[in-house]
C-alpha cells in the first residue's frame, strides 16, 4: 500500500500569528520559520494520528484489489472519492465506472463499497500499484479541525520554536512533550 499527497492544504490548521501568541512574540523576522514549524507540526500529527485535518487530496495505490467488496481508504476523514483507476498487466490504465461502487463518508476510515451484484475487475493488474483511488480528505477548513489538534500544533511548533536543537543540555527534552500527546490520542485513527 502506498499513500501520497496529491494536493497539499491550501492553509494550515493553525496561523503563524496564533502559534505567535502562544510564544508571546511580537516581531516578524522569524515568521518564516514559525511557519515551517507549523507545517511540520500539521505533518508529524497527521502521519502520527494517520487522520488528515485540512482539506487535502490524497491518492492510495495497492497492488491488488482488497478481499470482499469494500476498500477502505486512510487518513480520514474521507470528504469524496475522484476516481478510482487500475492498471492491468499490458499497462493500460482503466478507469471503475463510479456506477460499480457507493461512497461511504460517514465510516471512519471511509470507504469504497462495490453495489450489489458488482465485483472488482478480474483483469490481471499491473506487478505493483495496480490500483488507485484519488480522493479527498480532511475536516474542511482550519476552524473546522479539531481544538484539540490546532492546539497541539500550537504547542508543538511552539516548543520547537522555543528548542531549536535534537538536544538540550540544559534540561531532559522528549521528541513530543507529553501534554501534547493527551490532547490528540484521542484523535489517532485505526490503521490498517
Amino acid at each position: 500500500m502506498g499513500l501520497v499527497v496529491v494536493t497539499p492544504p491550501e492553509k494550515e490548521p493553525v496561523s503563524v500569528d496564533e502559534v505567535k501568541a502562544q510564544l508571546r512574540v511580537d516581531y516578524a523576522d522569524e515568521d518564516g520559520l514559525i511557519e515551517a514549524y507549523v507545517r511540520a507540526a500539521r505533518e508529524t500529527f497527521e502521519r502520527l494520528l494517520w487522520r488528515a485535518f485540512v482539506t487535502q487530496t490524497l491518492a492510495l495505490t495497492l497492488d491488488v484489489w482488497p478481499d470482499g467488496g469494500a476498500l477502505r481508504l486512510p487518513r480520514p476523514p474521507l470528504q469524496a472519492v475522484n476516481s478510482v483507476t487500475y492498471t492491468d498487466a499490458a499497462g493500460a490504465v482503466h478507469t471503475l465506472d463510479a456506477a460499480t461502487y457507493v461512497v461511504d463518508t460517514t465510516s471512519t476510515p471511509g470507504r469504497v463499497v462495490l453495489r450489489a451484484g458488482q465485483a472488482w475487475p478480474s483483469a490481471a493488474l499491473a506487478p505493483a500499484a495496480g490500483v488507485r483511488v484519488e480522493y479527498v480528505a480532511g475536516y474542511g477548513e482550519p476552524k473546522d479541525v479539531p481544538e484539540a489538534a490546532r492546539q497541539a500544533i500550537r504547542l508543538l511548533a511552539a516548543h520547537w520554536f522555543e528548542h531549536r536543537e535534537a538536544v538540550s543540555e540544559a534540561k531532559s527534552l522528549e521528541d513530543i512533550p507529553m501534554g501534547v500527546w493527551y490532547l490528540v490520542a484521542p484523535l489517532r485513527a485505526a490503521r490498517f
